[in-house]
């Protein structure tokens, strides 16, 4: 418990240190096998993050907007490797 205490502690400073909301532009080429598995294993992390499992000390230090920022991100990528269809198709098989 205290490493997750002393992890978050970390994380908070980082994420409250000068400059970390600045926009940075990330060139990216990528097979789409990898976005596809990227996008999952981002959704992932958000689902449990969302559900405040112990042992993840995101809520205890995220923005919102940052998580949601992510969730962005996955649609992006998979928007722009299109296979956003596709991505919904295999989410509705895992139900």
């Amino acid at each position: 418990m205290a490493a997750t205490i002393d992890i978050a502690l970390v994380y908070d400073t980082l994420l409250a240190s000068p400059g970390m909301n600045e926009t940075v532009k990330i060139d990216l080429k990528v097979s789409r096998k990898t976005v596809l598995l990227l996008s999952r294993a981002l959704e992932r992390g958000l689902q449990s993050w969302n559900t405040d499992q112990p042992g993840s000390a995101l809520p205890e230090f995220a923005e919102k907007e940052s998580l949601s920022e992510l969730e962005g991100i996955i649609s992006d990528c998979l928007q722009k490797a299109g296979l956003s269809a596709l991505y919904e198709k295999l989410k509705m098989l895992n139900r």
